[in-house]
């Protein structure tokens, strides 16, 4: 190799180089310079000769990186056929270029340094401390040479440290090697760090102010941050000692360096980082060093300092009022600063009343204030920084107690009366908070989603603060309330455009009234859990009620916040009944609210969710206060039938509301006669609609149906006459009912009252009371046509009647935009147009209408079997008639129909069922509906397999369109959503009981000896494998059953790792297992274990599934091996195992007489035995592999002398006396 030909291939090298850099090259020359590029790195004999050349330093800094990344290529794919002196030449080499190749330290490209850290740090993987014992020498001599060569020191030490420990991306023997060695040394290697920490601080405080050393100040400045960077990379991990040794010295350093803008952000991570560590409570103890003055002082002046550098004017000659901007370095201290004080009080609860002897710090108060001012700061990210230490703090059974902490908790929620208002949205200029919210959030989408969340913190914080302080939480809502009541309203820029004075969502009195509530729910919800009756503040509870309760808005945003404001007070009108019926006349006065009455146009966002808001109120007081509110029943019926009365005053729910109100209080009747003459009553206008001549005609032909609702109509937009929708609300309106009195109409809880009320019909052969509902009667004389609704429902999707759709309606039963968005979670529109009217098409009222009609039937259906118990699953022939409703047409039925079938009617019924009806009942519906959507999921699955393991060459041809692509996800999640349904349908019906999940090689790791003594028969697998009743009953049954282990293990395989992973570690082997021991056909056998290594080629790649999938492969293998010599036939095809492993694997396990061996151990046999069958992520597919030779292991273990148990015997190795031994 002459030198003539290097310089000739480097100058086509740098030539190549230019070129692929070059943003003018032409996409063919880039491609062919990079070929050339990758060529030369894997077949060029004389790269290191080479890449030295290109990475000297008179060549340009592309070109130098390119070179760099030759030799790195080199050490990483080609030293294992390197020579002994050829890797000593390049090691010296590189050494040379640390110490004279690159530039003064502040001229040198960062990605040079990083380049040429990696190049050292690839030879240390391969070749320290047995071939390089001096390494860490060579490396501290270099710091002598100057500052450039000590940054690069520093980032190989933390590259080595993230490699190895980090990312551990070497073999486990050199991990160890290197580990163990590094621990070893770690003392000098912390002195070091610290002491070439202390010299640059030194020499760059010493030279700040001296003029003309600004070059020298920067360097100094860059080594320090570069150092404290390393240190971060290993005060992660080693022992704690060095974090806290000659009294905290790291920490007092890092403590002292916050108050300088350059290294501040840098010390607080390092700080953040050691304070954060776990371990022993007695290693932690130093912690508290950080409570004392000194310390404390640091803290509060740093951040006091950089809060105030964190923002700065930008300066605007057009603008008077000049904008304020975020310095974003600052602002990223002060985050971390905030996260150092979290993880402070995390230790300070740690140690606090543990058995550690560490007393509450004299300083708590000033740490407290600091962290106070935190949450009172103007950045929303930062407040929700500190709520889950407030919550830990206000817990805390000793902190509590402190009088600083009751004080503490009076400041806090006062100032979550600021917190709680949702302000800081990043496109707005109405707060300081926008400011800080720009660089937080990159949209008011992102900020809302952020702000809801931290909103709910809050409110637990609330609480927690409440069990302190709960008087003094009472007033403060008191005051908050009061003034919020006397505020006047205040619409701010933006108005509604409904009505003159009206506010919109963004309003200031809508956001206070808003933030209000919350704090009012969050405190009341509290006082009534903790203070005893005759402590809690009723006289004051009782005027606040009446001046909300006088409160009158015709806004209905504030509106809203007034109703929830009475529904949490209402606890108080318990202590005064004589206050109801004005409760009441707010609540019933809501429900038919307006803003302008008798308009035409549909109401707004706003009204409706107010009217919502009130019949929610209603019922909750009915479930909850049935009983005191009984005494009011009549006031209420008179009033809902005169409500009725009028036909446009409530919509079909807002009546079925009221209903159930109505019904949640005739449970309190506690009288079976009397309460089913009401039940009669209240029904008798629904039984005569829904049970009529021409209902049932419509309900049992899809054509007739059509019609009558519409359906066949063509329509236009500004078409008005809508004849049908009457008749659609008719249908709604009866099942709404259906669903209110089945879902509310109970018997009394107590037995003895049941017995009294004449609700017990008799009593099971074990003693147990059958109850009887009283709207039994008129469920089941509506039960044949809610049936045949269904089948009627199944039917619309047939060809036939999907022609009958007129052109207006064709696409009546697509998913709606807002069901596709949450399918596809898609955040909603951020702030709905509240004040707008909800104009809707004719289309979207009908799939609105569809959707929620085949809903409401299966909810119906769900609730039956809790409500009327035996008299629903006596009903004669039930089972069939199901089957010949809710089954029928299923292959019309898209898939997004299906879950409201499986997850709201037969799940429900799975677990609501008596055990003696699993025969007559739940078999002949689980049967057919497991055999059903068996071949249908596969099917789906396949397509979807096909879909998204397209060919590159054809990828590139097809362009797709956007609204195929969202169509093709779309199909996907609704596959993806149903399979789960059915996998969770499948374990409830089947699988007992649910222990902790397999983690399959998860165990600490312990020594061969200690392995040794664990048995070497398999264990009893997954703790899951109980069957259920119900399974035990499909289990005789083996049609059924066989489809339900097909189904299990044929899930493994398909896309979706969470299914596969429930699959695998609770299902499969829990079926599997009643039936191994049954004459089971070898053919079945090898399909069940192939399906688990297909699994295992689809996810194998994801350690989660791969530890389950192989503990399944594992336990299938050995219980079923030695009586299906099959199995070892299917594991020898497995590609590239060691077949003499699997010999010896076998033998082990075909005789128990053999030595044992340990259950991990035997774990790692089989997953090495099984390796090849592991899909790789495409990332990995065409990543070359690094192989990494394990040199001679330092450190061996030393085996205890086995004579040692004979000679003194095992009880003496546990004695109290040492001197036994």
């Amino acid at each position: 190799m002459s030198s003539e030909q290097v310089a000739s291939m480097c100058d086509q090298l740098i030539k190549a180089v230019t070129v692929t850099m070059d943003a003018t090259s032409s996409q063919i020359y880039r491609l062919e310079a990079l070929k050339f590029c990758e060529e030369f790195k894997e077949k060029c004999v004389f790269c290191v000769p080479c890449g030295l050349q290109l990475a000297d330093k008179s060549q340009n800094a592309i070109v130098r990186h390119f070179g760099l990344q030759i030799l790195e290529h080199v050490i990483k794919f080609r030293w294992n056929d390197m020579p002994q002196p050829e890797k000593v030449q390049l090691k010296n080499c590189a050494m040379q270029l640390l110490s004279e190749g690159t530039h003064s330290i502040m001229e040198e490209e960062s990605h040079i340094k990083d380049a040429l850290s990696r190049i050292i740090v690839e030879m240390i993987k391969r070749e320290w401390p047995q071939q390089w014992p001096d390494m860490l020498k060579e490396m501290e001599s270099l710091t002598s040479v100057g500052e450039a060569q000590t940054e690069l020191v520093m980032l190989i030490l933390l590259r080595l440290a993230e490699d190895v420990i980090t990312f551990q991306t070497l073999p486990t023997q050199r991990r160890r090697d290197i580990q163990q060695t590094l621990t070893q040394n770690m003392d000098n290697i912390f002195s070091f760090m610290l002491g070439i920490l202390q010299i640059n601080v030194d020499d760059y405080r010493k030279l700040k102010n001296v003029p003309g050393q600004e070059l020298e100040v920067r360097a100094h400045c860059r080594v320090a941050v570069v150092t404290l960077n390393t240190l971060a990379g290993y005060i992660d991990w080693v022992a704690l000692s060095y974090v806290t040794n000659d009294n905290c010295r790291l920490l007092e350093m890092l403590c002292l360096l916050l108050s300088d803008p350059e290294l501040q952000l840098e010390a607080a991570e390092c700080l953040l980082i050691a304070i954060s560590r776990k371990g022993r409570l007695e290693d932690r103890k130093p912690f508290m060093l950080l409570f004392d003055d000194v310390a404390i002082h640091c803290i509060l002046s740093a951040a006091q300092s950089a809060d105030g550098a964190a923002l700065c004017s930008k300066s605007s000659p057009t603008q008077p009022v000049e904008p304020v901007a975020v310095v974003e370095r600052r602002y990223a201290f002060l985050k971390r600063l905030c996260q150092v004080l979290c993880a402070l009080g995390s230790q300070l609860c740690s140690l606090v009343g543990a058995d550690v002897d560490v007393e509450v710090p004299v300083n708590l108060s000033k740490y407290t204030e600091a962290f106070l001012a935190f949450t009172t700061h103007p950045s929303q990210f930062l407040k929700s920084s500190t709520q889950i230490t407030w919550g830990t703090v206000f817990r805390h059974e000793v902190l509590s107690k402190t009088v600083v902490l009751k004080e503490m908790a009076v400041k806090y929620l006062r100032s979550t009366m600021t917190n709680l208002v949702k302000t800081g949205f990043p496109s707005r200029n109405d707060n300081p908070s926008c400011d800080f919210s720009r660089l937080d959030f990159d949209s008011d989408e992102d900020f809302n989603a952020f702000f809801n969340s931290f909103r709910g913190q809050q409110s637990e914080v609330v609480r927690s603060s409440c069990r302190i302080v709960p008087l003094e939480a009472f007033q403060i809502a008191t005051e908050w309330l009061q003034y919020q009541i006397s505020s006047p309203i205040d619409t701010g820029n933006t108005t509604s455009k409904v009505a003159e004075g009206l506010c919109s969502v963004l309003s200031p009195s809508v956001v206070q009234w808003d933030a209000l509530t919350v704090f009012m729910e969050s405190v009341m919800g509290q006082i009534f859990k903790i203070l005893d009756v005759e402590m809690l503040p009723v006289d004051q509870g009782m005027e606040l009620l009446q001046a909300v309760l006088n409160y009158d808005t015709r806004d209905p945003l504030l509106l809203s916040s007034v109703l929830t404001i009475v529904s949490t007070l209402f606890p108080f009108v318990t202590h005064r009944p004589n206050f109801l019926p004005q409760v009441l006349v707010k609540l019933f006065a809501a429900i038919t609210f307006e803003v302008v009455q008798e308009s035409k146009a549909p109401r707004t966002r706003a009204v409706k969710n107010v009217r919502r808001h009130a019949c929610s109120s209603i019922i909750k007081m009915c479930r909850d206060y049935p009983q005191f509110i009984l005494p009011c029943f009549d006031m209420l019926y008179n009033h809902v039938k005169e409500l009725f009365s009028n036909e446009s005053l409530l919509t079909q729910m807002e009546k079925c509301a009221l209903i159930e109100a109505l019904v949640l209080i005739s449970n309190q009747f506690k009288d079976f006669n009397k309460q089913k003459a009401f039940m009669e009553e209240l029904m008798s206008s629904v039984v005569s609609q829904w049970t009529s001549e021409e209902m049932t005609r419509v309900l049992w032909d899809p054509a007739q149906f059509l019609t009558f609702i519409g359906a066949d109509q063509l329509l236009t937009e500004h078409d008005n006459d809508d004849t049908a929708a009457i008749n659609r609300t008719r249908l709604s309106f009866c099942l709404y009912t259906m669903l209110g009195v089945v879902k509310r109409a109970r018997w009394p809880v107590d037995l003895e009252e049941a017995k009294a009320g004449g609700f017990v019909a008799g009593y099971t052969s074990s003693g147990a009371p059958i109850y009887r509902n009283p709207c039994t009667p008129q469920i089941l004389a509506l039960m044949p046509n809610l049936l045949a609704l269904i089948r009627t429902h199944n039917n619309l999707f047939a060809p036939d009647n999907m022609a009958r759709l007129s052109e207006t309606f064709k696409r009546a039963y697509d998913v709606m935009d807002v069901e596709k968005n949450m399918v596809l979670g898609l955040p909603q529109p951020l702030l709905e147009s509240a004040d707008s009217p909800v104009y809707k098409t004719h289309l979207e009222r009908m799939q609105g209408f569809f959707c929620t009609l085949y809903d409401n039937c299966f909810h119906i259906l769900g609730n039956a079997g809790l409500s009327l118990q035996q008299d629903f699953y006596t009903i004669e022939g039930l089972a069939g008639q199901i089957v010949g409703s809710a089954f029928i047409s299923l292959d019309y039925v898209p898939e997004r129909r299906f879950r409201p079938l499986i997850r709201v009617f037969m799940k429900q019924l799975v677990l609501s069922s008596p055990e003696e009806y699993y025969d007559s009942l739940l078999c002949p519906l689980l049967g057919p509906l497991f055999a059903y959507m068996l071949p249908r999921l596969n099917t789906k699955w396949q397509q979807i397999n096909q879909r998204t393991s397209v060919g590159e060459e054809d990828e590139e041809e097809v362009v797709y369109e956007d609204s195929q692509v969202t169509q093709e996800m779309l199909e996907e999640h609704l596959v993806r959503l149903l399979t789960r349904e059915v996998l969770d349908l499948l374990t409830v019906s089947c699988i007992a009981r649910k222990v902790p999940e397999h983690a399959g090689g998860n165990k600490e790791e312990g020594d061969d000896e200690e392995m040794m003594m664990e048995a070497s028969h398999p264990p009893p697998a997954h703790a899951t494998d109980e069957l259920t009743e119900l399974g035990k009953c499909l289990l005789k049954h083996e049609d059924i059953y066989m489809d339900l282990l097909t189904l299990a293990f044929t899930s493994l395989s398909w896309k979706d790792t969470s299914n596969c992973h429930r699959s695998a570690s609770m299902l499969c082997w829990g079926l599997l297992r009643q039936v191994a021991w049954n004459n089971l056909l070898p053919e079945a056998v090898t399909w069940f274990f192939t399906s688990v290594l297909r699994g295992l080629q689809m996810h194998g790649q994801h350690e989660v599934c791969n530890s389950a999938l192989s503990q399944l492969a594992m336990v299938i293998y050995e219980n079923l091996r030695p009586r299906y010599t099959e199995l070892k036939t299917v594991m020898v095809q497995i590609p590239n195992i060691n077949a003499e492993a699997l010999d010896q694997y076998d033998n082990r396990l075909l005789d128990p007489s053999g030595p044992a061996v340990g259950d991990k151990k035997r774990k790692d046999q089989f997953r090495k035995l099984i390796a090849g069958t592991v899909g790789k992520a495409l990332c990995q597919q065409f990543r070359k592999e690094v192989h990494i030779r394990n040199l001679p292991s330092l450190f061996k273990k030393s085996k205890p002398e086995k004579e040692i148990l004979s000679e003194f015997g095992l009880a003496a190795l546990f004695s109290p006396d040492q001197d036994t031994l």
